[in-house]
């Protein structure tokens, strides 16, 4: 089964996260099918907007935390798993085609991260999104140590941080962090319009307004990347952190 699979509507690729068994959660095998169906749609001449997506029940229950023993079993793993979750970021924010997210149920941790590195976002009206980071002992990736500062300010970016409250799509909305909510059943609907209503648009003009805007923000958004990985690769290397994960992890399936 492909992890991730691409498919075509006219002008617009629909990338799918396809883990539903475990909610779209992040492992390797994801982390790299992700990565080479980014590179396909983004060099893919015919299609000019893509829309993010997850099958099944969520859109991506963040780090697979099953997969952490192997993740953390070394300093080169857990160097090679944080550089492959932040190189998504990069694909999804400085790639020349527009993303819209269509989320729905849980958006956690990375599947948060990645939620926020779309162009524009269409919410699900059962979506519910949070940082678990704090609470388990990790640290956040995806630029959004920079990024949430930029969209909601320091305070509520410190709040949604250091709580971790779950978020509904009408409180994301009201924050500024998608553009629509949507019943579930108009999701996906609702994201291809505005999909085909871009690729409408002056190819050119689009690729390179969204060069020119990630250009800017491309030099503070690195920096803050290579810190986020610091204190992320230190996180997965505390002597205490598979007893974190293994604890945040059972108290997720007993909610």
């Amino acid at each position: 089964m492909n992890l991730v699979t691409l498919e075509r509507d006219h002008a617009v690729g629909i990338v799918t996260l396809n883990r539903p068994e475990s909610l779209n959660a992040i492992n390797g095998e994801l982390l790299t099918s992700f990565h080479d169906v980014l590179m396909e749609a983004m060099n893919n001449p015919d299609l000019r907007a893509l829309v993010l997506t997850g099958n099944g029940r969520a859109f991506c229950a963040g780090d697979d935390l099953k997969d952490f023993t192997r993740q953390s079993a070394s300093h080169s793993n857990i160097v090679e798993h944080i550089e492959r979750i932040q190189q998504i970021t990069t694909d999804l924010m400085f790639g020349d085609k527009p993303v819209v997210g269509a989320v729905h149920g849980y958006a956690v941790g990375g599947g948060f991260e990645w939620m926020l590195n779309c162009d524009l976002i269409v919410a699900a009206d059962d979506l519910v999104a949070f940082f678990p980071e704090t609470k388990w002992g990790q640290f956040v990736t995806g630029g959004i140590s920079h990024l949430l500062t930029q969209s909601v300010g320091y305070q509520r970016a410190m709040e949604l941080w250091l709580l971790g409250e779950r978020q509904t799509a009408d409180r994301l909305l009201q924050l500024g962090l998608v553009n629509r909510v949507v019943p579930g059943e108009k999701l996906i609907e609702t994201a291809l319009g505005l999909a085909r209503a871009i690729a409408e648009q002056s190819e050119f003009s689009v690729s390179r307004l969204k060069r020119l805007v990630n250009r800017e923000l491309s030099i503070q958004l690195t920096r803050s990347m290579a810190l986020e990985s610091q204190a992320a690769i230190e996180a997965f290397s505390r002597p205490d952190a598979a007893m974190r994960a293994s604890q945040f992890s059972d108290g997720r399936r007993k909610r």
